[in-house]
């Protein structure tokens, strides 16, 4: 698999990568990274659904925000590329950015897959994130070794290499903006996850670090239409490194809640 870049188009205010017919499926990608860390999934769910894949504000070829942005406005930036409701896929902040949509805008939502979400981080973990994006200067690009070793150990894969490549060029401005709304987020709250009308699949890794299995099945039991999975041998990056898990639940999730 090459992480080829594909041709974009501006839909709703983002460079977005647009594919198929269908049913709307939208993808959102986390921090640091662009939509072709979503390419396995394009090409499957393609086949059946019109796939839109945006880079967030300040990520790829979407414009830098003028002013720092939280959750809710990242959430929005993501909702006016939507002209229907639609099956929502995030991973990592994109996971919050979609599960936020489900909260504040159901009505736009018919399903949500939440991919390596976080939920209610330790003191530790916390204190750790805060940290990270605060040694963030907005000038220069961060060295995405730590970042790396995070999501893949110590294994060169051709995903390693070309996340290292993503984050290396990604807009540091935008990137410092994006860690640190994904920092100040802790998640859905219980109360406003225990009202999301819509099926929900929170699926993560068995070995994810930060997005924990526990996280994912503690959401999956307060959403009422909640449900879980854990892809063995994954970690963070899971989307890229298993896509044929990723695939198949998505697939059957797009089945059982889109026309």
């Amino acid at each position: 698999m090459t992480w080829t870049t594909r041709p974009r188009s501006e839909i709703g205010g983002l460079a977005a990568i647009r594919c198929g017919e269908g049913p709307p499926v939208l993808l959102l990608h986390g921090v640091g990274l662009r939509a072709e860390a979503w390419n396995r999934q394009i090409d499957a769910l393609a086949r059946r659904y019109r796939v839109t894949a945006p880079d967030l504000p300040g990520h790829g070829e979407s414009p830098r925000p003028a002013a720092p942005m939280a959750l809710a406005d990242y959430t929005e930036a993501a909702l006016a590329v939507l002209a229907e409701p639609a099956l929502i896929v995030g991973h990592s902040m994109g996971a919050m950015i979609a599960l936020n949509m489900a909260v504040r805008h159901p009505e736009m939502v018919r399903g949500v897959a939440a991919l390596n979400a976080v939920f209610e981080r330790d003191a530790a973990a916390a204190a750790a994130v805060e940290a990270r994006a605060a040694s963030l200067d907005g000038e220069r690009a961060a060295d995405p070794g730590p970042t790396l070793a995070r999501w893949f150990g110590p294994d060169e894969t051709p995903e390693r290499h070309a996340c290292g490549d993503w984050l290396r060029a990604v807009d540091p401005a935008g990137y410092r903006m994006a860690y640190a709304a994904f920092a100040r987020a802790q998640g859905p709250a219980r109360e406003a996850l225990a009202r999301l009308p819509c099926p929900v699949l929170f699926m993560t890794g068995a070995l994810e670090p930060n997005s924990t299995p526990q996280m994912s099945d503690t959401m999956a039991r307060l959403a009422p239409r909640g449900r879980v999975r854990i892809a063995a041998g994954a970690a963070h990056m899971m989307p890229m490194t298993h896509a044929g898990d990723v695939n198949a639940a998505l697939i059957d999730l797009a089945t059982e809640v889109l026309p």
